[in-house]
């Protein structure tokens, strides 16, 4: 890490993001020495992390939380921001796509969006487990906060979350008097945003609300083959609500919502040449490109849910959520990002979901829980296209993996003393899952799956099978928590993560035959301390957790050679490794009018075995392959191997300067966001992995007195910084006729955006 930016880390300032918690400004005693100024201080933050409303101090559970207010006020876009503000965590645009997300916290996520494979980090919507990773980047519209969870959380939601959880909270509806936000963006490569929300009591028990949200923007770069633009957003976004309240102990929401992802395609930035070809050779510009495949793409989620909360008694809840959901992509990716058909990559993706949970909430004087049970009933499907024009061939991948789940959970607190409290849990899995998986090779450019009916298939399909396989599980969470005075919360844990096995979509049951059997589930034991606590008289907070992951079984997609030579993609449980590292987050607020933020991530992780194998140099085909004669041989590659999408260090650091103007308040919010070097794969590419970077940011807001009016200034990455989110390795000396494509992905440049915003 840079010794200036680790420094200013350690100091104590922090992404003004990561502020989740409100001003409350303290009138100061009439006694008070005059030359003692006035302070603001920390509000109490409520969260639901364990499904229950509590201050976020009493939570046993390394957590970040960004308000709707500290989201507004810095200009996020979207909720890959958290990856700037939350420690030891990535949360980015898929590589190839506009609104595909992946995310990784603590080492432990999933690259790969292909159909069939599970996130690592789950994603809740109102508590609602979004299944598919298209169309979940987020943008921040109607919302109450952001809720980041660190390490597994099978015990306390309804879908086993191995790495962690990201809850995208709503508020409820005001059911006192209407409610209107008008907000609109304008700025660099001439982006046009408007949102619009609201809501209007329809009676003293029924209130309806929605909001709307349109995001323009032209692209970063252009496809100099077509003329349209690359990296530019065309998205619009709808959700709508109805909220009953019969009664003070009964609640029932109504909810839907609609996304339509109409961007270009991201067809990604050559880093090397080939063969000298002009066509081939990397642009000046990184968000340029020459890909020839085509402009067209769209995505397009939407879902219904109903919850319910009945308050039955004094200390018993009863809550239903019920949701549906569905999504269908239809894109392309130019591998080689040239007009020719080298590697292009055109697909398909399309998903259904319904699921039902049922909880009941406990919470008496000395003991509060949670128990649910859980079930899921989710199909998805795709087919793509892999065309290697140099030999006029195309290879289609297609199917389909059904997942019925069912799951049981629980967590139990019991105050043991007044300062003293233990936490267990517990959670059983069970994940039926069938695959249907097809891969056939044709003589033509594309198949007849993507428009090519005079594609000529071969004899025989290389993969085409049916199987079926069930995962069960127990596991456990246990903590125990002492708050030795109320300012300080300690707390110890150990908890287990599951993600269940399956099939892989891209398996050639020709070259790598046990692909047929599936893969089987991982595992993530995790132990950790930490801490939560308020000092200064609540004008500082600070969070903090070391933690220490055993990572078995792990699902790593590895090259092995084939039975009839070369090499070919196998999905396998392949590695295990270990994790530890430490977290701090903390705001302080120094004087009326300024306020210093900072957040620090840091992780360590090796793997302990990395099994592939490798080509037996001693072997004699003219002899009868056997022992002594073997055509491949078992290797471990631990010592060369790396986690992806994990830096080592995360930081972020700002400072908060208010003064009053104008009737009205002015807010300069400067800010950093730091992360140390990263790699794509397992194995480094200096090809196409990240060196640490550094961005810069800053906003200037001005909010009326009265809170209607906001004018904003926002700008994100100040320095212009290039930096890669992604990228796909076909390098020559994999065969030369992928055309050599080494490509990145990369975050946006530097953008200016002035805002306005209304409320009434």
């Amino acid at each position: 890490m840079n010794r200036y930016v680790k420094t200013a880390l350690l100091a104590g300032a922090a992404w003004s993001a990561l502020s989740t918690y409100a001003l409350a400004q303290d009138v100061p005693p009439q006694d008070a020495a005059p030359q003692e100024p006035a302070v603001s201080t920390l509000d109490e933050i409520v969260v639901t992390a364990r499904r229950r409303e509590e201050s976020l101090q009493d939570v046993p559970i390394a957590i970040s939380v960004l308000s709707a207010e500290t989201l507004d006020q810095t200009g996020a876009p979207d909720i890959t921001v958290l990856q700037q503000t939350t420690p030891n965590a990535t949360v980015q645009v898929a590589r190839g796509s506009n609104s595909t997300l992946i995310g990784f916290i603590r080492g432990v996520g999933q690259q790969d969006p292909l159909w069939g494979f599970e996130p690592g980090v789950g994603l809740y919507v109102d508590d609602v487990y979004i299944a598919r990773p298209q169309g979940a980047v987020l943008d921040i519209f109607d919302i109450e906060r952001i809720e980041v969870l660190r390490g597994p959380q099978g015990t306390l939601y309804g879908r086993n979350t191995i790495g962690g959880a990201i809850k995208y909270v709503t508020g409820r509806l005001d059911r006192d008097a209407p409610t209107f936000t008008a907000r609109t963006n304008l700025g660099s490569y001439d982006q046009r945003d408007l949102i619009l929300s609201g809501s209007v009591p329809l009676s003293d028990t029924f209130a309806v609300g929605g909001a709307v949200g349109i995001y323009h923007r032209d692209g970063f770069g252009e496809n100099l083959t077509t003329g349209a633009d690359h990296y530019n957003k065309d998205v619009k976004a709808v959700r709508a609500s109805a909220e009953w309240t019969p009664s003070d102990n009964l609640f029932v929401r109504l909810s839907a919502d609609y996304l339509q992802d109409d961007s270009n395609p991201r067809h990604g930035y050559r880093e090397q040449g080939f063969l000298g070809l002009p066509d081939y050779e990397p642009l000046d510009n990184v968000y340029d490109t020459r890909a020839g495949s085509g402009d067209d793409n769209q995505v397009e989620s939407s879902g219904v849910s109903a919850s319910i909360d009945w308050n039955f008694s004094d200390t018993m809840t009863f809550r239903s959520i019920t949701a549906w959901r569905e999504g269908e992509t239809n894109g392309t990716i130019d591998f080689d990002n040239t007009p020719n058909p080298t590697l292009d990559i055109p697909a398909y993706y399309a998903d259904s979901q319904f699921s039902q949970e049922f909880q009941l909430l406990y919470e008496g004087d000395r003991m509060q829980g949670v128990f649910g049970v859980y079930y899921l009933d989710a199909t998805a499907e795709g087919a793509f296209d892999t065309v290697l024009g140099l030999l006029n061939t195309t290879i289609l991948a297609a199917g389909s993996v059904d997942t019925r789940s069912f799951a049981a959970f629980g967590d139990l607190s019991i105050d043991l003393t007044d300062t003293l409290s233990a936490s267990v849990g517990g959670r059983w899995t069970r994940d039926e899952r069938s695959a249907d998986v097809l891969r056939q090779a044709y003589t033509g450019i594309r198949s007849p799956f993507f428009g090519n009916a005079a594609a000529i298939p071969a004899a025989f399909a290389n993969t085409d099978y049916t199987n079926s396989a069930t995962f069960e599980e127990f596991t456990p969470r246990v903590s125990l928590t002492w708050e030795p005075i109320q300012e300080l919360t300690l707390y110890g844990s150990y908890s287990k993560g599951f993600k269940s096995g399956g099939f892989d979509m891209r398996g050639d049951a020709l070259l790598t035959p046990d692909t047929v059997n599936g893969y089987q589930p991982e595992f993530v034991d995790t132990f950790e301390l930490g801490f939560h606590s308020n000092f200064w008289d609540r004008r500082a907070s600070l969070s903090g957790a070391v933690f220490h992951s055993k990572y078995e079984d792990m699902q790593i997609t590895r090259q092995e050679p084939t039975i009839l030579g070369g090499i070919a993609s196998f999905v396998d449980n392949a590695a295990s490794a270990t994790l530890h590292g430490a977290e701090l987050e903390g705001r302080f607020f120094l004087t009326d009018n300024l306020s210093a933020n900072f957040a620090l991530g840091w992780i360590d992780g090796e793997f302990d075995e990395y099994l592939t194998v490798i080509v037996n140099p001693a072997f004699d085909p003219l002899q009868p392959v056997g022992p002594g004669n073997e055509r491949t041989l078992p290797a471990d590659f631990s010592n060369a191997a790396g986690f992806q999408n994990t830096p080592d260090w995360t930081g972020s650091l700002s400072v908060t300067y208010t003064q009053p103007l104008a009737d009205g308040l002015l807010a300069f919010t400067p800010s950093l966001a730091y992360r140390g070097d990263s790699q794509m794969f397992e194995f480094a590419n200096a090809a196409i992995d990240q060196d640490a970077y550094t961005l810069v940011n800053a906003s200037v807001t001005w909010t009326s007195s009265d809170d209607r009016w906001r004018v904003g200034v926002h700008g994100l990455n100040l320095a212009d910084e290039e930096y890669r989110v992604g990228g796909y390795n076909f390098p020559l000396s994999a065969g030369a006729f992928f055309g050599n494509s080494v490509i990145s992905f990369y975050g946006p440049p530097r953008t200016i955006t002035a805002s306005l915003q209304y409320r009434y």
